[in-house]
């Protein structure tokens, strides 16, 4: 096997005529001596003239290309049950592995199904009022699901990535996700793709329970587990269910504060984690696709997105979930606070860019919140995100022009937004905490001057607060086992253990709780 790479102009794909040439004198063989070959990764290559370069395994006879297979699932009818904790990435690739074992998932969700948490999304948008259980965090498919799609993860220290990809495609994502090398699948697809997962899963005998949120866990005399989950019908009605397992696995998400209360009042181990802090940083999209294409932008190039990572005295400050092409969507999961979130559908065709720039915090940037223990960076986190509600007295954004940010002036006027619910002019230089505050104020000139110029401009918007990046609590595990360090059987997983971050990279811990109990 040889690899080759091949370049063609954006908007056009290498020949088959072409790529067995080029394989054929990378094989040293002739044409017809080319078995087969494999397109592995397509990149943008700006640097000069705007192409696609493509990453290609080509083979001669008698060589073996191991095609990958997606694993049976089997029927789990009658088979022995492992609560699931959760529907996100995380969750729902866990159940996925279960099933090719022979497990049955019972999959517990505290939010609505991906169709029917829309509604609730939209009236928060509008009106502003926060359903704490269905809303752009919690509900079926997680965050991921309405935050574009993004699935850059491409290590493979966490496992065989193929099995996220793989199965994604068979559930309906486009098979452009098997080589691009910043694949997206887009929230207007994703609530199929999502759908069709639980419905493999209810279809193998598997169980999905909605609206059900997880109260206690309780682990009983034999060793197994006792989950008591309150159940709210459509027209409010509260109900309470226990349902029972020798495992759980604890998938809920980084936004789930209601579980890190409940462990840390047992006295369960849990760690402050360290996480990042900052705004949502909104620019034109034709501004990000003039500097990123260098001036040669056409319409049928895809929309520029940019990642970059700095240090400002000891911490990072870096880009965090990029939406070119998307909008602002709030994703506030309880009343009295403001956070914001990106998302962007597949054709990534609105007209404004939108991406997190945050700053690291740890523990010990904060010791006036040391009292809190374990649960100190969460404390900080709700009250950066209380400060801007008050400041706003909705759930609209306190928003402040870029350079009018780094020089301590509040902005006059504002340019347009795509955040729905709206933007006030407001001092982010004085809400935000000072020391996230002082390193933006650094970092974005750098960043324009540096990096990519044009990008620090008063035309681009900072809304505030970016604050969900990732879990500020931790649920300590086994290294080996994949179990809560004090509690067998208990498998802390995803985002909200402290172990992942994002959709592809959740999946694959999933996947990797659900492989320890099969063990």
């Amino acid at each position: 096997m040889k690899e080759i790479e091949i370049a063609c102009p954006i908007g056009s794909e290498p020949a088959s005529e072409q790529i067995v040439a080029a394989a054929a004198r990378a094989l040293g063989v002739s044409p017809k001596a080319v078995a087969r070959y494999r397109i592995v990764r397509r990149s943008i290559d700006a640097r000069g003239g705007i192409l696609y370069r493509y990453r290609i395994e080509a083979y001669k006879a008698g060589e073996d290309c191991i095609e990958y297979h997606i694993p049976e699932y089997k029927d789990v009818s009658d088979s022995r049950p492992v609560i699931v904790i959760g529907a996100g990435p995380a969750g729902m690739f866990a159940s996925l592995r279960l099933l090719m074992k022979g497990l049955k998932p019972v999959v517990l969700e505290r939010g609505k199904d991906v169709h029917k948490r829309k509604f609730d999304m939209a009236k928060l948008s509008r009106e502003g009022i926060v359903n704490p259980d269905s809303n752009y965090c919690f509900g079926e498919g997680g965050a991921g699901t309405f935050s574009d799609g993004k699935l850059f993860t491409r290590s493979s220290k966490r496992g065989d990535i193929r099995e996220v990809l793989y199965q994604l495609v068979a559930f309906g994502a486009d098979p452009s996700i098997l080589i691009d090398a910043h694949p997206h699948i887009g929230s207007d697809r994703l609530p199929v793709i999502v759908e069709n997962i639980r419905k493999c899963i209810t279809g193998h005998g598997g169980e999905y329970h909605f609206s059900t949120r997880v109260t206690d866990i309780e682990k009983r005399p034999d060793g197994s587990f006792s989950v008591t989950a309150e159940h709210r019908s459509g027209d409010g009605a509260v109900s309470i269910s226990e349902f029972a397992a020798d495992n759980v696995i604890l998938a809920t998400g980084h936004s789930a504060r209601d579980i890190y209360a409940m462990f840390d009042s047992k006295g369960w181990e849990i760690q402050a984690k360290g996480f990042a802090l900052g705004v949502r940083v909104e620019h034109p999209q034709s501004l990000i696709n003039k500097i990123q294409y260098h001036g040669k932008y056409q319409p049928f190039m895809p929309a520029a997105e940019y990642s970059f990572v700095t240090q400002v005295e000891g911490r990072g400050v870096f880009s965090f979930c990029m939406c070119p092409g998307g909008v602002l969507v709030p994703s506030s999961t309880g009343p009295g606070e403001v956070v914001l979130n990106g998302m962007s559908n597949s054709a990534r065709n609105s007209r404004w860019a939108n991406s997190g720039v945050v700053v690291s915090v740890e523990p010990e940037d904060l010791p006036e919140y040391s009292r809190f223990g374990a649960l100190s960076l969460l404390n900080f986190q709700r009250d950066v995100e209380q400060s801007m509600f008050r400041f706003t007295g909705s759930v609209k954004a306190p928003a402040q022009r870029m350079m009018d940010f780094c020089r301590g002036v509040v902005s006059t006027g504002l340019p347009a937004t795509s955040y729905h619910p709206g933007a006030v002019s407001a001092p982010l230089h004085e809400l935000l905490p000072r020391h996230v505050a002082l390193r933006l104020k650094y970092a974005f000139p750098e960043i324009g001057n540096r990096k990519m110029r044009g990008y620090y401009t008063n035309e681009a918007l900072l809304l505030g607060v970016e604050s969900r990046t990732s879990s500020p609590v931790r649920i300590p595990r086994d290294p080996d086992t994949c179990e809560h360090v004090r509690i067998k059987g208990l498998y802390p997983c995803g985002e909200g253990a402290g172990y992942s971050g994002g959709i592809v990279s959740s999946a694959l811990d999933g996947i990797n709780c659900a492989a320890r109990i099969e063990r």
